[in-house]
């Protein structure tokens, strides 16, 4: 899919701030062949990661009204909009420019219509139709370096949702003869950085697992274990079913959760049970034959992702309900401050206890927790996008290079698309990435410097009404130096510290040359300094005179 347009008319996140907004991202008569992130740039505060907010909750809007099983609540119930995108159906050899809206009318809320067009004309769809179906996007991933309750509050909810109906199904005496279908919100975040990493290095083709690996100079993994927790303190009064099939003290489970832990345990090196909280410790040491054993049940490293992060899922029902209840409720109530609280590592139904990796310049083995944060970003970015690279998926990326040097800061758009699942020479199919979108958010320079000024957006919040106002760049951004895009997207002129700054003006205003002549002994290269000993000679010569 290809974002065209996003009409927002009217949304309770924060305060209204993006009412009215109106950006056309593309013209719907070119059909993008490549994969081509759009870059929102500007200062804190300017509405970026809100508006990523916004567009997810919008597709949850969508997803609820269409597809109810997948995305079971809606965490912006009032929000009106208008978003077009084109989309190929799949076996389609076309792409289709859709529309999809929901306005009220008068004091009554509207519902979500979605609308195709057809010889230049809108034809609305029935939402429950199939073929409306195959005009929705597959996934929406968000991904954030931190915690940001910003983007994270629809998929939340989303996964809470999930968590919710998993323990309803669990306790019916017929759940088992269906899966609970998995979300269409797909968050990406610290808490899942594991499940992604341990799932690509396990499943992902060699090229993928060295471009992941690559700047961590490690050489792959060796060992990890993981911990399934299903009766302790917090869950111990969960309730059970009537006629249990199982003798489970805790949270029951889907014939489909009970499954994965199956085939953990026909996978691991060693496994042990604890009857007790019924804790099951599965241990991996990785060799050839753990590989094919894991290869033999999950089919590609999506799938293996999928199962952990259902299992990681359930973490939500190791918090009170009363807690989740009222993350429901704030959440209607567009409390942004709340959030669902994340249980601790001990109280938790899955986690990731220990993973390790051989390093590839020694015989030594090193943990993931002696990596750095921005290795750790790096990773789960990248195998994020190894991941899910099939066709109909909208990246939202918060800040993605938030934690790396400049040197990473620089490459990093080149990393993007040199992934052997973006790159045009390396993918086998040229259409599947061709057919996904990103948005991206950034504080810094470097992405708008790899991107044409077409697909960069300028976010900034107009002083007089207080409204975020968005605008393409004055400049061609593709190959500019970063003084050029500092000065252009964030007002940063020259583009050195505060404290410098304000000495530099302070000197151009002196009449001592004993003083400049200091000034300037301290100061490092810039262009102002040049200025500042065009000053001196103007003094100097002025004393001669």
């Amino acid at each position: 899919m290809k974002l065209l347009r996003v009409h927002i008319i009217a949304a309770k996140t924060c305060g209204g701030l993006l009412d009215g907004m109106d950006i056309w991202f593309r013209s719907p008569t070119v059909e993008p062949t490549s994969f081509e992130p759009l870059c929102l740039v500007g200062p804190n505060g300017a509405g970026k990661s809100q508006f990523l907010q916004v567009v997810a909750e919008i597709f949850q809007s969508i997803f609820h009204a269409t597809v109810d099983k997948e995305e079971r609540q809606e965490g912006n119930s009032h929000l009106q909009f208008e978003i077009e995108y084109l989309i190929r159906p799949k076996d389609g050899n076309q792409a289709v420019h859709v529309r999809a809206t929901r306005l009220a009318q008068g004091k009554r809320k509207h519902g979500v219509v979605i609308s195709k067009k057809l010889n230049g004309e809108w034809i609305e769809c029935d939402l429950q139709a199939p073929a409306t179906l195959t005009l929705l996007p597959l996934k929406i991933v968000g991904y954030t370096s931190g915690d940001n309750e910003t983007l994270s509050l629809p998929f939340l909810l989303s996964r809470s949702g999930y968590a919710d109906e998993v323990g309803r199904r669990a306790l019916e005496e017929h759940a088992d003869l269906e899966a609970v279908p998995d979300t269409r919100l797909m968050l990406i975040d610290y808490g899942t950085h594991l499940e992604v990493l341990v799932a690509n290095l396990l499943l992902g083709t060699d090229d993928a697992r060295a471009a992941l690996l690559q700047e961590a100079r490690q050489d792959n993994i060796h060992s990890f274990r993981c911990i399934v927790q299903l009766a302790h303190r917090v869950i111990s009064k969960v309730p059970r079913r009537r006629q249990s099939v199982t003798a489970r003290k805790g949270i029951q489970l889907t014939a489909e959760l009970e499954k994965y832990l199956d085939q953990l345990r026909r996978c691991s090196t060693c496994y042990h049970h604890e009857e007790r909280t019924d804790t099951y410790i599965f241990d991996f040491l990785v060799d050839e034959q753990t590989t094919l054993a894991f290869r033999h049940f999950w089919s590609s490293a999506l799938d293996l992702y999928v199962a952990f992060h259902k299992l990681a899922m359930l973490n939500d029902l190791a918090i009170p309900r009363t807690t989740r209840n009222r993350f429901k409720k704030e959440t209607q109530l567009r409390r942004f401050a709340s959030r669902l609280p994340e249980p601790q590592d001990e109280d938790k139904v899955f986690r990731f206890e220990r993973v390790a990796f051989n390093a590839s310049d020694s015989k030594e083995i090193v943990d993931y927790v002696s990596l750095s944060d921005g290795e750790h970003q790096l990773v789960q970015l990248l195998g994020t996008l190894c991941m899910v690279s099939f066709p109909g998926v909208l990246f939202l990326l918060d800040e993605p290079e938030s934690h790396f040097n400049p040197q990473w800061r620089v490459k990093f758009t080149s990393r993007l698309l040199d992934l052997p699942t973006i790159d045009g020479k390396r993918r086998e199919k040229e259409s599947d990435v061709s057919q996904q979108d990103c948005l991206l958010t950034t504080h810094a320079p470097f992405v708008a410097s790899d991107t044409p000024r077409d697909r960069v957006f300028i976010f900034r919040k107009d002083l007089d009404d207080g409204k975020v106002k968005v605008k393409r760049p004055d400049i061609e951004t593709y190959g500019t130096t970063f003084d050029s895009i500092l000065e252009e997207c964030f007002d940063v002129r020259p583009p050195i510290s505060q404290i410098p700054r304000e000495e530099i003006a302070e000197l151009m205003e002196s009449d001592d040359p004993g003083t400049i002549k200091m000034g300037i002994q301290r100061l490092g290269q810039s262009v102002e300094k040049v200025f500042l000993a065009d000053r001196l000679r103007q003094v100097m010569k002025k004393d001669e005179a």
